[in-house]
């Protein structure tokens, strides 16, 4: 049974045709990545898995979870590097949609996320501000608050950005280690090379065509050799 299924997906902005008749499903553990290019409707879809907007018509389904317990991690952006909170404050929100509108956290809330930030190798960083931290400590500190909002399903919106390639590539091994853990992870990008490698599904938004299926069909595929052709060329 899939975690998440998404029936007949349209969405119009004003007559415009951002998303057509979209269909694809998440099965728990799976790694999908939504590659397409700008103007695709990425945004678009990320909104309405997390509920922040209506479907023009269609259907997602979600076994087992609902939307408010995906966790999110957003892009990096300047206002969240300027962000004068501590790491603790801002994983310790994450716990909020879980909370309930409480007005304290619960014990087993502190342990969870001491557990977490541990196992993100970040629980040093727990007193320090946020906008003093590199790249690579940032994302982590935002993943871990994601995970801390999650019920297993995590959702991540171009999270490489900014990224050294060693910070890359441990971002990578903690991904790793929560598919090996059962954990579902959705994430939007551009690389395309990325999401063969690491991506279990591709769903590739075109205004033209959009693919669903295996990153060993999309290798196969029309539209998955075009864009993996136009992505050597650009390295």
């Amino acid at each position: 049974m899939a975690i998440i299924a998404v029936e007949n997906l349209t969405k119009r902005f004003s007559g415009n045709l951002v998303l057509d008749n979209l269909n694809f499903a998440v099965e728990k553990g799976d790694t999908l990545y939504i590659v397409g290019e700008n103007g695709s409707g990425k945004t678009t879809l990320v909104k309405l898995l997390l509920g922040l907007m209506d479907a023009s018509s269609g259907k997602i389904k979600f076994d087992g979870i609902n939307k408010n317990q995906i966790g999110y991690m957003p892009q990096q952006n300047e206002i969240q590097a300027d962000f004068p909170a501590s790491v603790n404050e801002i994983i310790m929100s994450g716990f909020l949609n879980r909370a309930s509108f409480m007005p304290f956290y619960k014990k087993e809330h502190k342990n969870e996320a001491v557990q977490l930030m541990e196992k993100l190798h970040i629980y040093s960083l727990r007193d320090r501000s946020f906008r003093s931290l590199s790249g690579g400590q940032k994302q982590r500190v935002l993943l871990c608050r994601a995970l801390c909002a999650a019920n297993g399903v995590l959702l991540l919106d171009e999270p490489l950005t900014a990224l050294d390639p060693l910070a890359s590539a441990e971002f990578y091994d903690v991904l790793s280690d929560l598919k090996a853990q059962g954990v579902t992870v959705i994430i939007i990008s551009h690389d395309v090379q990325c999401a063969v490698k690491y991506g279990d599904k591709i769903l590739h938004l075109g205004r033209n065509d959009t693919f669903f299926g295996t990153s060993h069909e999309y290798c196969h595929s029309e539209i998955g050799k075009r864009m993996l052709v136009e992505g050597h060329s650009h390295d």
